[in-house]
């Protein structure tokens, strides 16, 4: 039996409970596992320093994996055959927030990062489901999150699963450095 077909025999790993692990896919959404952590912080440097530059301050936030495990819920998108690490990111433990962002109430998300080599196999959209997933699992009102302003592939992903700005939480900094804010409602929708 495969990695995936094992994954797939347990209950609850169809998207049923996120809260542990779940396939998406061609994918297996996890938590990290401690010898991981060298590994995603690879995955985070090369997927931001591709798209843009990154200063001295957020690369060593990008690299520090194993404090941000330790205090959040730090998940990866894995092979399923080789259990391999293809992507990440970071949520708020149960009633905690993460980020300037995230308002009682809802589920906060920050570094999502896909290994460049792997793009192009949903990894992103993967991570992102699961975190709405996992917001409706714990009753959260909104899924939000911040992108920089240069992030352009990460806003297009955003807005196509009906992300939206969330303009009066926008930030510009000193340095004209821009926090764009978007959110999506996942709470139930009630039929009338």
């Amino acid at each position: 039996m495969t990695r995936a077909e094992t994954v797939a025999a347990r209950p609850g790993t169809s998207g049923s409970r996120p809260e542990r692990e779940e396939l998406r896919g061609r994918l297996l959404i996890r938590r990290i596992r401690p010898e991981e952590h060298d590994e995603v912080a690879r995955i985070l440097l090369a997927a931001y320093e591709s798209d843009y530059p990154v200063g001295e301050r957020y690369r060593a936030v990008l690299l520090d994996v194993a404090e941000r495990a330790r205090e959040h819920e730090t998940w990866v998108a894995a092979d399923p055959e080789d259990d391999r690490p293809l992507g990440t990111v970071t949520t708020g433990r149960p009633g905690r927030l993460i980020t300037p962002t995230g308002r009682p109430g809802e589920l906060d998300f920050r570094l999502l990062g896909v290994d460049p080599a792997a793009r192009r196999r949903g990894v992103g959209r993967a991570l992102t489901e699961h975190v709405i997933a996992l917001a409706r699992a714990r009753g959260a009102s909104q899924v939000v999150m911040n992108s920089g302003g240069q992030m352009h592939p990460a806003h297009r992903l955003y807005e196509s699963m009906g992300f939206v700005v969330l303009r009066e939480r926008v930030r510009v900094f000193e340095d004209g450095h821009v926090s764009l804010a978007y959110g999506i409602d996942v709470r139930p929708s009630v039929e009338g």
